[in-house]
């Protein structure tokens, strides 16, 4: 039953929201799973996550980003993901490697190939069985975040946001086995329709 399952996206498109309406799916259908988070899910990812996003007056380079970005995930592969495939639940988790390709590489401008790299290395190698892309236009998903304190993230020109959207959907075309794209835009019931579905193809040929 050990199943991977990765949410991806822009700033505001609703990933944390559907990751843990599946994560209460499953449970309530009695299927083990583990819902965890990026940057975090750990003591000392917790502690990275934390600083990565509300760092004041620090000029985090986008090197230091991809590198505290991969310290966390490496811990997490270790302490949560792994051992719970391990025993056969389904693991979620918010975020992954992908969002350092799309921030860290077509965002911010660092070499692809490095990037990939270094991901690999704190993966281990270890990639989704589903990665959902929860896609939405840059000027609404920054829109319903506004009323909210912004991350560091969060803050970025619209440019940065752009550059981002069209990394995630490159990847996504370039893996269409392992990606769903949803329209962020539907209502909460229907995204979760859509995704419930891919997740049962996938449990039924587990």
């Amino acid at each position: 039953m050990a199943l991977f399952i990765t949410f991806e996206g822009g700033e505001g498109c609703g990933k944390s929201v559907q990751a843990q309406a599946l994560y209460r799916r499953l449970s309530q259908s009695a299927i083990p799973a583990r819902l965890t988070h990026e940057p975090g899910g750990t003591p000392c990812g917790n502690k990275i996550g934390r600083w990565l996003k509300w760092a004041k007056d620090t000029d985090i380079s986008p090197l230091t980003e991809l590198l505290l970005f991969n310290v966390s995930r490496a811990q997490l592969v270790n302490e949560v993901i792994q051992p719970n495939l391990e025993e056969g639940k389904v693991v979620i988790c918010d975020r992954y490697a992908d969002s350092t390709t799309a921030y860290q590489s077509y965002g911010r401008g660092l070499d692809l190939e490095m990037v990939k790299a270094i991901n690999d290395a704190a993966t281990q190698g270890l990639k989704p069985d589903l990665t959902v892309l929860l896609d939405i236009p840059v000027e609404e998903g920054l829109g319903r975040k506004r009323v909210k304190k912004q991350d560091r993230f969060e803050q970025e020109d619209i440019a940065f946001h752009q550059r981002v959207r069209e990394g995630y959907l490159k990847l996504a075309a370039d893996d269409p086995q392992r990606w769903v794209v949803v329209d962020a835009s539907q209502s909460k019931a229907k995204i979760r329709e859509i995704i419930w579905q891919r997740v049962s193809q996938l449990l039924s040929r587990k």
